[in-house]
């Protein structure tokens, strides 16, 4: 277990910079925009107008209008939209992270001075695996939590400059329950992401050259390849399967919060949570989240993922060369 703990961490160091950094730098420069804008409006006395998902416009006037509950929805938006952003751009970091994660140790040769240590190949892809849908989903769920601590001291301060109390609004919104709610998310995130972490580990390990263009265009092909046999009158998959439960779940699972997508309509859960704070915080309770595991598709792409991480073993003990 110590060992295991090691290679996580190795993973870490190795990629610090997707796993700690990227997720810090995009929520300073929210942040940023925040200001900018606050300091912007101050100057125009014109408002807030600030975009990118934090309702800023609704705190304002909720705030200016002594209506704490509403401009606590307001901020719970807010902490899930910093949330979203950074499982955005997790997505990014992952998708890249696993596809070069067995790769790359072959292409600089570095597997064989890997395979001389007394770490089994098992343990090696686990420890990647685990600092994929474990590890960064955490980091990155922490620092957006951090930046949405310093959001509320620039709600509070902004507030108070106009002669506003903004603890109330703070104290009506659900950032505890928020935060351990969306914290309790991450394992099933993880399930959910093992077809897509499968998927990208096994072109990584078995590709000479490109595993990019391996993993994104063979099911590209197959798509192409059905639609084609549906046009000769053959038996074929729907195409709407094909997209959702083939394409999408191979490609885009290590995306954080994919399950809301089937479960919530994820894509309008924060233009409806704007009017329906309930919506928006019962979105995430436990109960109604790990629900999804009565549905078949979660374990079928359980399995699938499952049988991809173990041919990536197998791979990643028997191919050490590359193109390069």
């Amino acid at each position: 277990m110590n060992t295991f703990g090691w290679l996580v961490k190795r993973e870490y160091w190795e990629h610090k910079g997707g796993f700690y950094w990227a997720p810090i730098w995009v929520s300073g420069i929210m942040l940023l925009i925040t200001v900018l804008g606050i300091v912007a409006a101050e100057v125009f006395a014109s408002g807030i107008h600030v975009k990118g998902g934090i309702p800023w416009e609704m705190i304002a006037e909720r705030l200016n209008a002594g209506d704490s509950v509403n401009a606590g929805m307001g901020l719970d938006v807010a902490y899930v939209a910093l949330v979203g952003l950074l499982c955005i751009v997790l997505f990014f970091v992952l998708f890249f992270y696993l596809l070069g994660a067995l790769y790359d140790d072959r292409r600089d040769r570095s597997v064989l001075f890997w395979k001389s240590l007394p770490v089994s190949d098992t343990s090696t892809v686990l420890s990647k695996l685990a600092a994929a849908v474990l590890l960064a989903p955490l980091i990155a769920f922490l620092v957006a939590t951090a930046a949405y601590v310093v959001l509320l001291l620039l709600v509070g301060l902004w507030a108070m400059l106009h002669g506003i109390n903004p603890l109330p609004a703070i104290g009506a919104s659900h950032t505890l329950g928020l935060f351990w709610r969306l914290l309790l998310t991450i394992p099933l995130d993880a399930l959910i992401a093992l077809p897509t972490a499968g998927w990208l580990l096994f072109w990584s390990a078995y590709a000479r050259s490109k595993p990019f263009l391996w993993a994104v265009l063979v099911p590209l092909f197959a798509f192409i390849a059905n639609s084609w046999i549906g046009l000769m009158g053959l038996p074929h998959l729907d195409k709407d399967f094909m997209v959702r439960e083939v394409i999408a779940r191979l490609l885009f699972g290590i995306m954080p919060g994919w399950w809301l997508d089937d479960m919530h309509g994820g894509r309008h859960l924060l233009q409806e949570g704007m009017n329906n704070n309930e919506l928006l915080v019962s979105a995430f309770n436990p109960s109604q989240a790990y629900a999804i595991l009565a549905t078949p598709g979660v374990w079928i792409g359980a399995v699938a993922g499952v049988a991809l991480i173990a041919a990536s073993i197998w791979l990643r003990r028997t191919r050490i060369e590359t193109a390069t």
